[in-house]
């Protein structure tokens, strides 16, 4: 006869299960550094933003080097609503005044990156807060977007046009997890900062830094090849396919799924994006072989 365990027993056995499957993994990426694009709804709900920190302590504690890119959206609309000023998107961009890019760095800065550093440090000291601005992080230029065949003025939007990564390494290299706000100083006009996108920000320093895995937390489940038709959620996609998908896809997930493209054709190992709203996500992701959400990969992985 089968041996009947007590709950408590069959209840440990399988939570040892779940640690001997994350052996290969904690094998595998061990040294690792992890690039982590960290906004959407997890960001403003203080659960998730705690799981999340607790995350980037468990990564650290696994033996990887997460680093963390944050964008700040809604904290900055709301921002901006209680100051009285006007948010206008085109094209899915914020177009961004001085006015705004006052706004917008204040809050990154002060407020979104500080509270993120604070959460992470809650469980030891392990995270110090950066800015795309120090030590010359990130450089932008300035950009438009194209509507209807027209480039439209975003103001103070740009692309992130180099990453000299040294200040993150250097973080690393002292056992910390760096928490980057996504701004950028202009290029070509000294002492104005653009706002860029966070996306591909955390993409460009994932290339930069040459790392293994490129996360981006969204508030879906995945990519689905044929939305909204939920049956269609692709679990791993390889470049050239990807490539071949991405004019079709809607336009909130372009941005992210071309962010995960341009780390993979610029060396990373692997991209994925996965569901921030679900606590832990990213361990699954890490540590499963399952895993979560939707992964990209080189073309003959």
């Amino acid at each position: 006869m089968p041996t009947i365990l007590p709950a408590s027993t069959a209840e440990a056995i399988a939570k040892a299960s779940v640690l001997i499957e994350a052996l290969p993994w904690l094998q595998r990426y061990h040294g690792a550094i992890a690039v982590v694009k960290f906004g959407g709804n997890a960001m403003v709900s203080p659960e998730l933003t705690r799981a999340f920190a607790e995350d980037m302590v468990f990564l650290r504690h696994a033996g990887l080097k997460p680093v963390v890119v944050h964008g700040g959206g809604p904290q900055i609309s709301a921002r901006l609503k209680e100051l009285g000023i006007a948010s206008e998107f085109r094209g899915g961009y914020r177009v961004t005044t001085p006015e705004a890019m006052t706004v917008v760095r204040d809050v990154l800065r002060g407020e979104v990156n500080q509270e993120l550093v604070d959460s992470i440090n809650e469980h030891g000291d392990f995270a110090v807060g950066l800015s795309g601005e120090d030590s010359d992080l990130f450089t932008g230029r300035k950009r438009g977007v194209d509507i209807d065949g027209e480039t439209v003025d975003l103001g103070l939007v740009g692309d992130v046009v180099a990453v000299d990564p040294h200040a993150v390494v250097a973080a690393i290299e002292a056992g910390l997890i760096p928490v980057i706000s996504s701004i950028a100083p202009d290029a070509e006009t000294p002492g104005q900062v653009l706002n860029v996108n966070a996306d591909a920000a955390a993409s460009a320093l994932a290339v930069a830094l040459k790392a293994d895995k490129f996360l981006i937390l969204t508030d879906v489940a995945g990519l689905y090849s044929d939305w909204p038709n939920r049956e269609s959620l692709v679990s791993v996609i390889t470049a050239s396919e990807l490539r071949e998908l991405l004019p079709s896809l809607e336009s909130g997930m372009i941005p992210k799924m071309t962010a995960c493209l341009e780390a993979v054709d610029g060396g990373v190992t692997n991209a994925a994006i996965i569901d921030g709203r679900l606590e832990h996500s990213l361990l699954l992701e890490v540590f499963t072989r399952q895993g979560i959400g939707t992964q990209v990969i080189e073309d003959g992985s």
